[in-house]
């Protein structure tokens, strides 16, 4: 029996008795943010995402092996399992079928118990519920040897007004219509009055879906999406797993060894697997989950494995010669230099950090990954067969030592950085007067024109300027100390004042908005890629912590007399026509040089008026094959990207639109 078997190998006796009730369902119309973090897009694919993690963790527990999803034309989205199916029968305490209590109370579900369920990413047991209570109507097919059905509607109540949320139409009928079918069928559609869109992002499901087919191997996943016609149903299965997914993320990377490193364990109940694989870049790329759930902010699993590969490797080290006994131990960063890492833990009893679910802080789970670690990587170093791979990875990590002992120009840098100026200033950083960084804003901006006219435009008590007069460096394959020997990175890291890599804190940080102002051309998508591939890779947290914005300056100016319009995009330009009416002119915006102070200021700096997009990662891993794709050797791929996606003045499923 493999781990995993042994980890999923549970009482299969699930009926409504499993079924545990905390709460009725109330409010969550009236606070919807609460359940799903917002009504904007993110919450909307949040509602999807629920009903989606049940069936992952139906098969993820070994009783389902396929899941498919799909889109239709009436702006409604489906999901089904072939899993045991929500149980029919009556549940004792609430006096109705188990399914009219999963979808009509928050807190009820098989979950709690770990009877069930071994690990589950939706402990809270509220999503089935809460996608109810957000959706115009909600239907649900239960196959247990025969079909059983039942519709849930929302709509105001004629005699208060008051909006009654998922109202079930009516008990589970059991049609008695015979079927070899089993599993659960949910289609619902998102109510239009609670959510500020309810347009589904294909791109955006497929990723994720794509994702949860790498991490669950074995098991087959599909999307259909009916409203573009042209549209071929996609289907995921990935029977290596981690492997497959490690493989995919360094497509176009120069990998030092064939075939990634793989480890699967329990320890102390807690499934840990991983899969790793070193490459030519200088930078270490480490993905992480939780049953499922990505883990951007790392977590107790993360320091773990860190730990842990950090001791054993230097452990081989030793054993093998590379060091001597008189030598110091190499540091982590060392041994991860290039690494790419894709580590999965399953485990019970969840605790999160925070409401996004980005930190894992279950302290359990440190010493189970770490011992799993270097059990795992210790058997796979004494594999002969592997001399070479080991070999690899142990030069790899002492050349990464040698820069590190003869530089020694990071921390220094970033110590600088964070007290006395590091370099000077003047002429470049047009720094603001306020004192509080929760105020303060820095624009990045292209080119001293550009910059002139921001500098008078902007409130000097809140906004700082900070021109770029080169192009910046392109980071993603150099060394920190070839990095820092270029200017333009320099003042940026000074300017912020928060250091850099593992000395960067954002506590430091001088201003709590950065914005990247470029012109909307195929240069200005190359600045905007090469200064996010840095935030991304030496100052992640600046990201994670939403930081990071780019602006929007208008494509067009469309007047007449005292009438003026702009325009971000050619479909607003339509718009903008209408409105100005008859006998207009139309200004095509080539470069921010071309406006004045007052029209940069009306258009893109004034907080009141101005559009900004949100640099926010939702996908860590697709994030890292996205830096790849854009700044890797692949030159003709980013050449072809960056014609496609030049205009960033439109909504992207990385970046979120908000007006500041």
């Amino acid at each position: 029996m493999s781990e995993l078997e042994k980890v999923t190998a549970v009482d299969t006796t699930y009926d409504a008795s499993e079924i545990q009730v905390l709460e009725g369902l109330e409010a969550v119309r009236k606070r919807p943010g609460m359940y799903i973090g917002s009504t904007g897009s993110r919450g909307l694919h949040h509602i999807l995402w629920e009903i989606v993690d049940n069936a992952i963790d139906e098969a993820a527990n070994g009783y389902a092996d396929r899941i498919d999803v799909k889109l239709y034309t009436d702006g409604s989205a489906s999901v089904e399992d072939n899993g045991r199916g929500i149980p029919t029968d009556i549940h004792p305490k609430m006096g109705v079928s188990a399914v009219e209590v999963v979808f009509t109370q928050l807190h009820a579900g098989g979950k709690f118990d770990a009877h069930n369920y071994n690990y589950s990413g939706g402990l809270h047991g509220v999503g089935a519920s809460v996608t109810n209570a957000l959706s115009e109507w909600l239907r649900v097919e239960v196959y247990h040897k025969t079909v059983h059905k039942m519709e849930f509607r929302s709509y105001p109540d004629e005699k208060t007004g008051k909006m009654l949320s998922g109202i079930p139409q009516g008990h589970l009928v059991d049609t008695g219509e015979k079927t070899e079918k089993k599993g659960t069928f949910i289609r619902f559609k998102p109510d239009k009055t609670v959510f500020e869109t309810v347009i589904f992002q294909p791109d955006l499901i497929l990723r994720r879906l794509k994702e949860l087919a790498f991490l669950n191997k074995g098991i087959t996943i599909t999307f259909e999406d009916e409203r573009r016609a042209n549209a071929r149903p996609a289907e995921f299965r990935y029977d290596g797993g981690l492997i497959d997914f490690v493989r995919y993320l360094n497509e176009g990377k120069n990998a030092l060894y064939a075939d990634p490193l793989y480890v699967s364990a329990v320890k102390d109940d807690i499934l840990v697997e991983f899969a790793i694989q070193h490459t030519d870049t200088y930078t270490e790329s480490v993905v992480s989950y939780v049953n499922n759930i990505p883990t951007s902010d790392g977590g107790t699993h993360e320091t773990g494995f860190k730990s842990g590969l950090t001791k054993v490797l230097n452990d081989f080290a030793r054993r093998e010669n590379f060091l001597k006994e008189k030598d110091e131990s190499l540091m982590g960063d060392d041994f991860r230099e290039g690494l790419t890492a894709i580590l999965s833990v399953k485990m019970k009893n969840v605790q999160f950090e925070g409401q996004t679910k980005g930190k894992l802080g279950n302290p359990e789970a440190k010493p189970a990954v770490e011992a799993a670690t270097i059990e795992g990587i210790d058997a796979l170093s004494r594999n002969k067969k592997l001399a070479s791979t080991f070999d690899g990875v142990m030069k790899k990590a002492l050349a990464a030592a040698k820069v590190r002992i003869a530089t020694r120009k990071a921390k220094e840098i970033a110590r600088a950085a964070k007290g006395i100026e590091a370099q000077n200033l003047v002429g470049k950083l047009s720094a603001c007067t306020g004192k509080k960084p929760e105020l303060n804003e820095l624009f990045i901006v292209e080119g001293d024109s550009a910059g002139g006219s921001a500098k008078q435009a902007r409130v000097r008590q809140f906004q700082a300027i900070l021109p770029l007069r080169g192009k910046p460096l392109n980071v993603e394959k150099k060394k920190l100390d070839q990095i820092l020997q270029n200017e333009e990175i320099r003042t940026i890291i000074s300017a912020l004042g928060a250091g850099i890599g593992n000395d960067f804190d954002p506590e430091d940080l001088k201003y709590h908005k950065v914005i990247i102002l470029s012109d909307a051309d195929q240069d200005g998508a190359h600045i905007r890629a090469i200064l996010l591939t840095f935030f991304f890779r030496y100052m992640r947290e600046l990201v994670n912590r939403g930081h990071v914005y780019i602006g929007m300056p208008p494509l067009y100016k469309v007047y007449k007399k005292d009438v003026v319009e702009y325009a971000y995009d050619d479909a607003e330009l339509q718009d903008a026509i209408k409105r100005v009416g008859k006998g207009y002119q139309i200004q095509r915006y080539k470069g921010l040089g071309e406006m004045d102070p007052a029209q940069l200021w009306e258009t893109t700096m004034d907080p009141s008026t101005r559009s900004m997009m949100q640099v926010t990662v939702e996908d860590a891993a697709e994030a890292e094959r996205m830096i790849t794709v854009l700044m890797g050797d692949q030159l003709e791929e980013r050449k072809r990207y960056i014609a496609e996606h030049a205009n960033f003045n439109k909504e992207d499923t990385f970046i979120k639109e908000v007006k500041l």
